[in-house]
C-alpha cells in the first residue's frame, strides 16, 4: 500500500512537471495541448507498447511443446496468484535476463532470455519469472509505460519551448532568453528522468515481494539477482535499448559511474538484503 501511494505520488510530480511545461509553452491553452499530448501518447502506450516492446528486443513465442517445464512452473504459480496465465517469450539474447509486458492481467507477457534458462536453476528460473508475474499482477507494467509515456512527452515539451522561446521570444517579452530556454531543456528532463527512475524502483522492490511470496519462498530470487548482476557485467544484450531497459529484473546496460546513478532498478545488494530478511521473517516496510 505504501508503495503504490509513493508510486501514485511521483506519477503526480511527472504531471505536474507537464502542466508546468505546458503553461511556458503557451499558458491555459498550452497546459491543454500538453495533457492532450500527454493523453494521445499514453493511448498508443496503453494499445501498443507491448507489440512495441516484443518488437525492440526480437522476443520469439514459446511454445509448451518447447518448454513443458516452464509452461507446469508458470501454471502452477498464476493459479497460486489467481491471475491468467501470461503468453510467454524467448528473447535470443544470452544474457540471462527477463521482463513483463502488457496493459493487464488478462494480456500479459513474460519474457526471458535464453542466458536465464541456460544459466539459472529450477528455484532461480522461478523466482525470476515469479518476479515477472508480480509485475502483471500489480499493473507494473501500465504505470511504467505510463511513466516513460509522460517523460517522453516532458522531453518533447521542453525542446519545443526552447525553440519557441529562441525564435519567437517569450510569452511576456519579445526578447526571450536563449540560455534560459536552453537550462530549462536540460533540467527538465532530468527531473522527469528522477522521477521516473524513483517509480521504477519503487515497483521494483515491490515485485520482489510478491514475486517472493507467488514462488513460495525468496531464496530463489535472491540466488537469481545476484547471478544475473554479475551477467550482466559480463555478457551484452544486443537488444536491449535505454528506452527498454527499465523493463528488464536486472539493467540489461550495467555500468558503473554515471549508468550506475541513472539506474532505473535499485542496487542488487539491497534487493537481495531485503529478500533474505523476508526469508527470516523480518518484516521490510
Amino acid at each position: 500500500m505504501l508503495n503504490m501511494l509513493k508510486t501514485g505520488l511521483l506519477l503526480t510530480g511527472l504531471t505536474l512537471i507537464l502542466v508546468w511545461l505546458g503553461n511556458l509553452l503557451g499558458g491555459q491553452t498550452g497546459i491543454i495541448i500538453a495533457l492532450v499530448f500527454a493523453a494521445i501518447m499514453n493511448l498508443g502506450s496503453y494499445w501498443f507498447s507491448d507489440r512495441l516492446v516484443i518488437a525492440m528486443t526480437g522476443a520469439q513465442p514459446l511454445s509448451e511443446q518447447e518448454a513443458p517445464q516452464l509452461y507446469q512452473m508458470l501454471r502452477e504459480m498464476t493459479h497460486r496468484a489467481n491471475m491468467p496465465m501470461p503468453r510467454l517469450y524467448l528473447i535470443p539474447e544470452m544474457q540471462p535476463n527477463a521482463f513483463a509486458t502488457g496493459r493487464d492481467p488478462q494480456r500479459g507477457v513474460v519474457a526471458v532470455t535464453q542466458g536465464l534458462l541456460q544459466m539459472m536453476n529450477y528455484d532461480e528460473v522461478k523466482g525470476v519469472i515469479a518476479h515477472e508475474l508480480a509485475h502483471i499482477k500489480n499493473r507494473d507494467t501500465l504505470i511504467m509505460a505510463v511513466a516513460a509515456t509522460i517523460a517522453g512527452a516532458i522531453s518533447a515539451l521542453a525542446h519545443m519551448f526552447y525553440y519557441a522561446t529562441s525564435f519567437f521570444g517569450s510569452r511576456d517579452e519579445r526578447g526571450g532568453n536563449p540560455l534560459a530556454a536552453l537550462a530549462l531543456v536540460i533540467v527538465a528532463p532530468i527531473a522527469a528522468m528522477i522521477v521516473q527512475m524513483a517509480i521504477s524502483r519503487a515497483r521494483e522492490y515491490e515485485a520482489d515481494k510478491v514475486g517472493a511470496e507467488i514462488a513460495g519462498t525468496p531464496v530463489g530470487l535472491a540466488s537469481a539477482l545476484r547471478k544475473l548482476e554479475a551477467a550482466a557485467q559480463r555478457i551484452p544484450n544486443e537488444h536491449a535499448q535505454p528506452a527498454t531497459a527499465h523493463m528488464y529484473i536486472v539493467n540489461p546496460l550495467s555500468g558503473g559511474g554515471l549508468m550506475a546513478l541513472s539506474s532505473t532498478h535499485p542496487p542488487v545488494a539491497e534487493r537481495v538484503r531485503r529478500l533474505e530478511a523476508m526469508a527470516r521473517g523480518v518484516r521490510i516496510a
